[in-house]
């Protein structure tokens, strides 16, 4: 079962929304997979302490992205081919680059500067093993 325990929400950006981040971002890690069950919408509504059509709505949406099946009674699960996890790992990373490139860019950094500032936080990253 996919596990919400670290959900932790997010100002600014609607729940349904970070429902769906939060469940493409585990397949992208690979902490959940093809066949994995989420829980049901009564379940994670009250874990995270939101109204179900809140829920409701993320699983419809990703129902519609072809990323979970539900069927009338049963429990919604993943449904993914490995190309389709890689397509989403690729979406997110852009999302996610693209995020830092505005912030740079609003900060004032130039492509060298902003180059730089990511190589020194890289080779950070390497020595802490992160």
């Amino acid at each position: 079962m996919v596990d919400f325990s670290a959900f932790v929400p997010e100002d600014g950006l609607p729940i349904y929304l970070q429902i769906i981040r939060y469940v493409k971002r585990a397949v992208a890690a690979g902490t959940a997979g093809d066949g994995d069950e989420l829980p049901s919408r009564r379940m994670l509504s009250a874990q995270l302490g939101v109204n179900p059509n809140t829920v409701q709505k993320a699983y419809k949406l990703l129902e519609e992205e072809g990323l979970i099946s539900s069927r009338s009674g049963a429990k919604s699960e993943i449904s993914l081919t490995p190309d389709r996890v890689e397509d989403i790992r690729r979406q997110l990373l852009e999302q996610e680059a693209g995020l830092l490139v505005r912030s740079l860019r609003q900060a004032g950094l130039e492509k060298a500067d902003a180059f730089a500032l990511l190589d020194r936080l890289w080779e950070e990253s390497k020595e802490d093993g992160s």
